[in-house]
């Protein structure tokens, strides 16, 4: 996926996430090591946006949520409801296929320990807005964790305080779409029990819900 809403593959916004890119070129030639492009078709009506790639599962594979747990999660549950078809082998080469679906960041290039510092998160915010303008059909949106759900937020200029964040949240109307919130499916959540797999599966069956209606 390249085009509207997906930064250049050396993108140089943010200092210190395009040196980091360069330190695991370096220590990990084979692996993607750019801003990873959105996933999923442009007829999308789902728009799910994460935090950013993870350092050896996105940022590995080349494929948002490709490569760790997170995805094995959130493909699954996708899976489930009807949003992918194929085999998920948590690589991009495998047959694994969106439907109605797409998969983005808040955040494209993988930060040091995982945590985009504020800037670099205002850095990226426009590939989210274009994005999200480029999807003629979007009708729900799913932010994974907070940041996710602020940038979403910041992307049409409301306030947080009108829309607060929170797992299971529902939204509407947040610009032209409902938006969903969801605990981030990190192996860290769903570890300590913030997130089971039952309460990701009450989002997406939600989401399944009011997509069916419309």
């Amino acid at each position: 996926m390249t085009g509207l809403g997906e930064p250049p593959p050396d993108c140089e916004r943010c200092d210190r996430l395009a040196s980091f890119r360069t330190d695991n070129r370096t220590a990990h030639a084979d692996w993607f090591n750019a801003p990873v492009p959105s996933f999923g078709g442009e007829d999308a009506r789902l728009l799910i946006v994460g935090l950013a790639p993870g350092l050896q599962g996105a940022n590995r594979t080349g494929r948002p949520f490709t490569g760790d747990y997170a995805g094995d999660l959130l493909y699954a549950t996708a899976s489930k409801f009807g949003f992918a078809k194929g085999i998920y082998d948590g690589r991009a080469d495998d047959d694994f296929e969106l439907v109605d679906c797409m998969v983005t960041n808040a955040v494209r290039c993988v930060p040091p320990k995982n945590k985009p510092t504020g800037p670099e998160i205002a850095n990226c915010r426009s590939f989210l807005e274009e994005r999200i303008s480029s999807l003629p059909r979007l009708e729900v949106t799913l932010a994974l964790g907070r940041i996710a759900h602020d940038s979403v937020l910041a992307a049409f200029g409301l306030r947080k305080s009108a829309h607060p964040f929170g797992h299971g949240h529902r939204h509407a109307p947040v610009g032209r779409f409902v938006l969903f919130d969801s605990y981030h499916c990190s192996r860290y959540n769903t570890n300590t029990g913030r997130l089971t797999v039952e309460m990701f599966e009450s989002v997406f069956s939600e989401i399944r819900q009011v997509l069916d209606k419309r």
